[in-house]
C-alpha cells in the first residue's frame, strides 16, 4: 500500500488535467519569472495564465521549496 500524496503536490494531477500543461512546465515558468515573492508569483499565474488561487499557490509553494 502506498501513501497518498499530500501537500501542494496533491494538486498536480488536477492542475495538469485542467490547464493542459505538465507540472514541470509550470515550474519552469515560475523559475524563469523575474518575480521572486510567493504572492507575486501566485498573482502572476492567476492573471497571466488563468490559474485558480489554490492551483497557483500549490505550484509556487512546491517550486520555491525545492
Amino acid at each position: 500500500m502506498t501513501d497518498a500524496v499530500k501537500g501542494p503536490a496533491s494538486y498536480f494531477p488536477a492542475i495538469e488535467k485542467k490547464y493542459g500543461r505538465p507540472v514541470a512546465e509550470w515550474k519552469d515558468l515560475i523559475r524563469s519569472s523575474p518575480l521572486t515573492r510567493h504572492m507575486e508569483l501566485v498573482n502572476w499565474l492567476k492573471s497571466e495564465y488563468g490559474l485558480g488561487h489554490g492551483h497557483a499557490n500549490a505550484l509556487v509553494a512546491h517550486t520555491l521549496a525545492e
